[in-house]
């Protein structure tokens, strides 16, 4: 009995191991597996976005074909032609290999194998690029991370076309393109590959998808573990001046799912590069869900990158743009392809969110996979419903316990705050603490500048990031927040800022007419504390929610206090003088100062100075709580820009000088409308009649509201206590105010 059990051991062993070892034979079985192509091959002609989406991919990679394969010699910066060609080769090989394992026609395997054969040739002899820009070069491209862009999508290709390639031409692609590339990109440059940050993800992802494909342990460990002994020294920066690495530095895919992710699914450099740096996690993550289900690498985390998806689709405006926090570019939506990735593998390998369909929809293409034909033939079945975003908090840090972004929604989006306490966000980390923007459905009603680059537009720094991003965007006074005698929180300087982050007072949603959230930064300057509480407030004498800032300030010293508000549009009327200069001079010299040219100066109103503007179609109202030595900067960017970098959008500053304590108190209404076509303009006057600080201590702030109907409307905020279940008590004009929680409203 005892020699039976022994035996029938040894047998499931060695099922297990000829299981284990005929999978890892198979092909394709990355993204692609050889069911999955079976199941799409069985549903062509049942799902139409399916099948729209195969033909044009199929238009695209046959025209590529005609025009045939073209692999210049490397010279080129983003955005100059042999950066746009081999880019755009590693994406058509991609496809045509989905193509040739779909279809089943020989002539796109013959197209990637000669493209793949012609990179085998070059990539031997190919030196560093040329272009010596970047702290980790690339060959092909200028940078490293571009490199591994090709790894990753090269990967994919040669998978799909394993089996139709002869022993002799893989053993000649493994052994003179793909090691030795994937050898580049980690071991020759460990501080692009041993890092945590997105261009580490998508190293991690290229060595570890070849390594897949070609079944090279030794690569996947180096993926997901990173390079154990780099030979790195603690310190060193990349180009935009981001640490390389820390003291017990962790490394690998692993760590970078770990770190840069809070448990809601945020992460940490912002909506635009987690929507970049979505693409190699989920993909090399679902490669190894299809190879290695047993490490449960796509599950990580308790399903963090999956959590991130919907963290992203939240992170739009009502048009699905991200919401440029951190370096961002303007105009980068859930339309972009590495966000189609993402709906269809949330939807595949997630809970089936119906709503997820629908932005499926919107993007109207899918991915030629099992996810990309689940979802369309979900859609096709009738089982879409629409994507509700609501308010909602995301914390950052790995534990989420270093700050956050929240988010404040009334309606159908039709007024949004995106309030900032979050860390500092990596390298793409602005110096803006306690900074929001603000939006009506897709218009910025108050803006995010975002980055300052031209991505991929060559005649601008060679599509990189230019100056201006560090001398404006990531400056202070570039953000709708606080700056303290013109200088930047922290210094400026990332070493400390990466210390530190923004703490929550509170987050309250339970009344969707009163939404409410409160953050306080005690380290940006030092011996400075800042508190500020933002309200979306919906009261029936208002015809929309109109925005509550209470920005409270205590510090050791008087201070110059400066809180710009960046709009978007034209002046229509003011309630203040000022003066426009008969020449233009800058507003100071550093800190992003340098950079705001002086268009206006005046004198704030004693109560409250009011300013409006006309947006694309809605006016809006600034009032503010102000005294007649306050000043009022009329500014616009564009000062020390010869070359045009800047946007020139204007803003208007509040300064307050030569004070320690003192509190900002303000309001944005958007009202009325203005039709260019009818030329009827309605409600173009705000419904503000008085804006009053009624109370302001250590333990409570109150203030009033009246309409020009007479209308009161009192919002008092705790500053100290601000659990729930706190019972309050304060008494403001002989009138006592009782009540449970962190603010009282009526």
């Amino acid at each position: 009995m005892k020699f039976k059990h022994i035996s029938t051991l040894i047998l499931s062993v060695f099922v297990l191991t000829t299981a284990h070892v005929a999978k890892a034979n198979e092909h394709p079985k990355l993204i692609l597996t050889k069911t999955g192509v079976e199941k799409i091959q069985k549903n062509l002609g049942k799902a139409p976005l399916f099948d729209a989406s195969l033909e044009k991919v199929k238009q695209q990679v046959d025209e590529e074909i005609a025009l045939g394969i073209a692999t210049p010699q490397p010279k080129d910066f983003s955005g100059g032609y042999t950066h746009y060609r081999h880019k755009q080769n590693f994406i058509i090989a991609q496809k045509a290999g989905v193509l040739y394992q779909i279809l089943q026609d020989d002539k796109y395997a013959i197209y990637v194998r000669d493209m793949l054969l012609q990179y085998e040739a070059m990539y031997k002899h190919l030196p560093i690029h040329p272009q010596k820009r970047s702290y980790a070069p690339g060959k092909l491209f200028w940078q490293c991370l571009n490199d591994s862009n090709w790894l990753v999508y090269m990967s994919q290709a040669y998978d799909t076309i394993y089996h139709f390639l002869t022993a002799e031409q893989r053993s000649k692609l493994e052994n003179n393109l793909f090691r030795p590339f994937a050898d580049y990109i980690s071991l020759d440059n460990p501080a692009f590959y041993n890092r945590i940050h997105n261009h580490s993800t998508w190293g991690n992802a290229a060595v570890g998808m070849i390594g897949l494909v070609m079944n090279d342990q030794a690569l996947i460990d180096r993926a997901l573990y990173g390079i154990e002994d780099d030979g790195l020294p603690v310190g060193g920066v990349d180009n935009d001046g981001g640490t390389i690495k820390v003291a017990d530095q962790k490394k690998g895919f692993l760590a970078n799912l770990e770190d840069p992710f809070s448990p809601d699914g945020y992460y940490t450099e912002g909506p635009y590069y987690q929507r970049y740096a979505m693409y190699p996690f989920l993909i090399f993550a679902l490669a190894m869900e299809n190879t290695r289900p047993d490490l449960k690498v796509l599950q990580h985390k308790n399903n963090v990158l999956l959590k991130g998806v919907d963290a992203l689709l939240n992170l739009t405006d009502a048009d699905g743009n991200f919401f440029p926090l951190n370096d961002g570019q303007k105009g980068m939506s859930y339309y972009t392809a590495s966000l189609v990735t993402a709906v269809n593998i949330a939807y595949h390998y997630g809970d089936k969110n119906p709503q997820l369909l629908s932005i499926a929809q919107k993007q109207n293409q899918v991915l030629l996979d099992q996810s990309g034909l689940d979802v369309a033939l979900a859609i096709e079945q009738g089982k879409t419903q629409p994507f509700k975003k609501q308010s909602i908090l995301l914390s950052d840090g790995h534990d989420g316990s270093q700050g956050g972004v929240g988010i404040l929604r009334y309606g159908n989006e039709e007024l949004s705050l995106v309030f900032k306490y979050a860390a500092q966000g990596l390298s793409h980390g602005h110096y803006d603490k306690l900074s929001y923007s603000f939006y009506q459905q897709g218009n910025e009603v108050l803006q995010d500048y975002g980055l300052a680059r031209f991505v991929n537009i060559g005649q601008k720094g060679g599509g990189n990031y230019l100056p201006e991003n560090k001398t404006w965007a990531k400056t202070t006074i570039a953000h709708n927040t606080l700056s303290q005698n013109e200088q930047m929180h922290f210094g400026g300087k990332y070493a400390v800022a990466s210390q530190h982050h923004s703490n929550l007072a509170f987050y309250d949603i339970d009344n969707p007419n009163v939404q409410v959230i409160s953050a306080t930064e005690s380290n940006a300057y030092p011996g400075t504390k800042m508190r500020r509480t933002m309200a979306l407030i919906k009261n029936k004498h208002f015809e929309q929610a109109f925005l509550l800032d209470i920005f409270k300030v205590k510090s050791a010293s008087k201070n110059q206090y400066d809180l710009p508000f960046y709009y978007l549009g034209q002046v229509i009327s003011t309630n203040f003088s000022y003066q426009s200069p008969v020449s233009l001079q800058p507003l100071g010299d550093k800190n992003g100062y340098q950079h705001l040219w002086v268009e206006g100066t005046g004198k704030a109103v004693s109560g409250n100075t009011q300013f409006s503007w006309l947006g694309k179609t809605k006016y809006h109202t600034l009032t503010a709580v102000t005294n007649d030595s306050d000043q009022v900067l009329l500014t616009r960017i564009g000062a020390n820009d010869p070359n045009f970098n800047l946007r020139r959008e204007a803003g208007i500053m509040l300064r307050r000088n030569d004070v320690a304590n003192t509190s900002f108190v303000s309001v944005i209404e958007s009202h009325g409308s203005y039709s260019p076509v009818t030329e009827l303009s309605l409600n173009s006057n705000s419904n503000i009649a008085e804006l009053k600080l009624v109370y302001d201590d250590e333990n409570y702030t109150a203030v009033r509201i009246v309409d020009i109907a007479g209308n009161h409307q009192l919002f008092i905020v705790a500053n100290k206590l601000v659990a729930p279940s706190a019972k309050h008590k304060v008494t403001i004009d002989k009138q006592i105010y009782s009540w449970t929680g962190p603010y009282y409203y009526q």
